[in-house]
Parts: structure tokens; C-alpha cells; sequence
């Protein structure tokens, strides 16, 4: 299945935005961590625990979707392919560990220091709370460079498309009719 290209160019569009969007949504998330971790108020703590516990529950789960779903329609409708291209590969596995972290780890470790600091308790493992943003965040960057520089090359099923097409395309005969100039 190949997209056409308003398809594809609407798809790519959602991807970036839902991609950008997490990214953002991550570092807002770190910001909060950090604020509970160093202030002294108890009230400050609380707030934002529980600002990070609705962006948690109302906008990482959506997003990371939308990133996955769309990055996965991209790279099935596009030449790229799913496993043709390294980076196109890492980046799918990637999303795919960082959606199941959000939905798994980040997400009841919000919710448990919620509990904790509604109690009246101070956060007790700060750790817990900044180290899923900052790992979250670090995936998201690394994704975001191997999509712009895309290196690595093909995987072994991409150069073996490509040989095949190659060989298919040496047995073809040129029709100068359907030949074109170019430049």
C-alpha cells in the first residue's frame, strides 16, 4: 500500500505535530518533576505532582498513539518502508518501548506519588519522578536526529529489495516514449 500524497503529506503533518507535541508535553513534565523535587513548600510539591498526574493521564497516552500510529502508516505508505532503513526500524521499537513505559511505568509512578504527597507525606524517592521525563526525553531527541540525519543505511531485507528491484528494473525494456527528460 503506497499513499498518495495528500495522504501522505496529512499523515506526515500529524506525525510531527503528535511527535513535537510529546516532546513537549515531556519536557513540561520534567519542569513539574523538577519544581516538586526542589521546592520546600509543601503546597507547591502538590501542585505539581498532581499537574503532572493530568498531563499524564489526559495527554502522554493520546500522544504517544498518535505518534505510533501515524509513524507506522508513514513507514508502511512510504518508500522507507518498516524495515527497509536502520533508523526507520530503531524508531519504531523505540516508540513502541516508549509508549509501553508511559502507559506502564510513568504513568503509576505519577499516580503513587500523588497518593504519597496527598497524604500530606513528602516525596520520597525524587528519582522515581524525574527519571521517567528524563529518559522519555532522551528517546525523543535521539528519534528526532536519526529522522533528520537517517543513518545506518539499509537493513539486510532492504538491501535485498533493493537488489531484486534492480534486477528487475535491468530486464525491463526502455520505451523511449515513456522516457523523460530530466533537468
Amino acid at each position: 500500500m503506497k499513499l498518495r500524497r495528500p495522504a501522505r503529506r496529512a499523515t506526515l503533518v500529524v506525525h510531527v505535530i503528535a511527535a513535537a507535541g510529546w516532546l513537549g508535553l515531556t519536557l513540561g513534565l520534567l519542569a513539574l518533576a523538577f519544581a516538586a523535587i526542589t521546592t520546600d513548600s509543601a503546597a507547591v510539591t502538590e501542585a505539581a505532582v498532581r499537574s503532572m498526574k493530568l498531563f499524564a493521564d489526559w495527554l502522554v497516552l493520546p500522544l504517544a498513539l498518535l505518534t505510533l500510529l501515524s509513524g507506522l502508516l508513514l513507514s508502511l505508505g512510504t518508500p522507507w518502508g518498516l524495515a527497509r532503513h536502520r533508523w526507520v526500524y530503531t524508531k519504531f521499537w523505540l516508540t513502541l518501548a516508549t509508549t509501553a513505559a508511559s502507559a506502564f511505568a510513568l504513568r503509576p509512578g505519577i499516580n503513587d506519588t500523588v497518593a504519597i504527597v496527598s497524604a500530606g507525606a513528602p516525596v520520597t524517592d525524587p528519582t522515581d519522578l524525574i527519571a521517567g521525563p528524563v529518559v522519555s526525553l532522551s528517546a525523543y531527541l535521539f528519534m528526532t536526529v536519526i529522522s533528520v540525519l537517517k543513518p545506518w543505511g539499509l537493513t539486510r531485507r532492504g538491501r535485498k529489495q533493493r537488489d531484486q528491484n534492480q534486477r528487475a528494473s535491468a530486464r525491463k525494456p526502455v520505451d523511449a516514449k515513456v522516457m523523460r527528460q530530466t533537468a
